[in-house]
């Protein structure tokens, strides 16, 4: 079993940051990669982001690129997304999510078993 504790989302000003945090504990060896996922109200979930645990190489979708990035700490089994220059549009809940995952099922989240409880982020001045 999966467990994964999200935390960092807030309230923020248009242009201002956040950092979000993933901890995963429990079963997590075979699972390569973890992902970010966004859902804003009234629309489907996103895929933002996804990270490979071993080299740390990161994905991202196209509305993000240059302006979050995602990073982990293998020691501490945690993911972090920095998120820059936040936009209103970036309001959402965001989900981290695990799962054992390839290369090219990252962006659907079908394909993720398990999910963090989710963390708001709302970017409003």
């Amino acid at each position: 079993q999966v467990q994964l504790v999200e935390s960092g989302g807030g309230l923020v000003q248009p242009g201002g940051s956040l950092r979000l945090s993933c901890t995963a504990t429990g079963r997590t060896s075979s699972h390569r990669y973890l992902g970010w996922f966004r859902q804003a109200p009234e629309k489907e979930r996103q895929f933002v982001a996804a990270i490979a645990w071993s080299d740390g190489r990161a994905y991202y979708e196209d509305s993000v690129k240059g302006r979050f990035t995602a990073s982990r700490d293998n020691a501490k089994n945690t993911v972090y997304l920095q998120m820059n220059s936040l936009r209103p549009e970036d309001t959402a809940v965001y989900y981290c999510a695990t799962g054992r995952l390839i290369l090219s099922s990252l962006h659907n989240a079908d394909n993720y078993p398990n999910w963090g409880q989710g963390t708001q982020v709302t970017v409003s001045s």
